[in-house]
């Protein structure tokens, strides 16, 4: 096998042919942000580290193959089944969902929202591979999707935002790593209309005293100061690890009381 470096230099062999690209996983334990495959076809092997997204997003099918094919990833379903358990359960509709999805990658969970019924769902991903695949893979799903970074805002674009009037704030496998920090969460969540529904998940760790991102922080005070409600705490297997080891989230399904405060988010920047 030839293993090449330069990823933008081999990266042709791969587009389009995801169903006939071999992937294999370390069989060793690593930290979630340490974890890596290594893919090959026709003799060409490359090593992709799982939070190498815009790598990842660039060959059609190859995501859903790694997490949700092989590593048995249930958090799309998982998250938004409890969200519209819990709106139903305490009298909202569906059908006046307007949300805002934040770390939409190339939209599996915007498709299932539109399963679901959702009339409106607006994405935002930092990351302009993000958007493409969403576009490519799914193109009925979003009604606008940004690639932009939440925590610095082009004031157009947040006016933009406003206009829609969203009333919702929807997450899955973004939150408690570098992908998506704190500040760009706090910012997203203002974006919302007060008394909108919240959805999230995050692994167990960041929930825990073990946490050093400051979303368990974050979170806390938000709870403290009654900027959030709590409806919906439930620990899941979100999907398994590269040594087959079950990886545990919680998912949250809250509502909005209030903006996070200008000052809080000046702290965080």
């Amino acid at each position: 096998m030839v293993v090449n470096s330069d990823f933008e230099t081999e990266l042709d062999p791969f587009i389009q042919v995801s169903d006939e690209i071999d992937v294999d996983f370390p069989q060793k334990k690593y930290s979630q942000d340490e974890e890596y495959c290594t893919i090959s076809l026709d003799g060409i092997e490359k090593r992709v580290r799982f939070h190498d997204y815009d790598e990842i997003y660039s060959i059609p099918g190859l995501y859903e193959k790694i997490f949700y094919e092989q590593l048995r990833c249930c958090s799309p379903e998982t998250v938004c089944n409890f969200f519209f358990d819990e709106i139903t359960k305490r009298g909202s509709e569906k059908e006046c969902m307007r949300v805002l999805e934040i770390g939409a990658g190339n939209g599996m969970v915007g498709e299932q929202m539109k399963q679901h019924g959702v009339p409106m769902i607006v994405g935002v991903d930092i990351l302009i591979e993000a958007k493409l695949a969403a576009y490519r893979d799914r193109p009925d799903v979003y009604d606008e999707y940004y690639a932009i970074d939440l925590t610095d805002i082009p004031e157009s674009i947040e006016e933009e935002i406003l206009m829609k009037k969203l009333n919702s704030l929807v997450s899955v496998a973004a939150l408690g790593f570098d992908d998506l920090p704190p500040l760009a969460y706090a910012r997203a969540f203002n974006l919302i209309s007060k008394e909108g529904w919240i959805a999230f998940n995050i692994k167990d760790l960041f929930l825990s005293g073990k946490d050093n991102s400051g979303f368990s922080r974050l979170i806390q005070k938000m709870i403290d100061n009654k900027i959030v409600s709590i409806h919906v705490q439930e620990k899941y297997q979100h999907r398994v690890a590269t040594d087959n080891s079950p990886l545990y989230y919680y998912a949250i399904v809250a509502q909005k009381m209030a903006d996070i405060p200008r000052a809080w988010l000046a702290e965080m920047a």
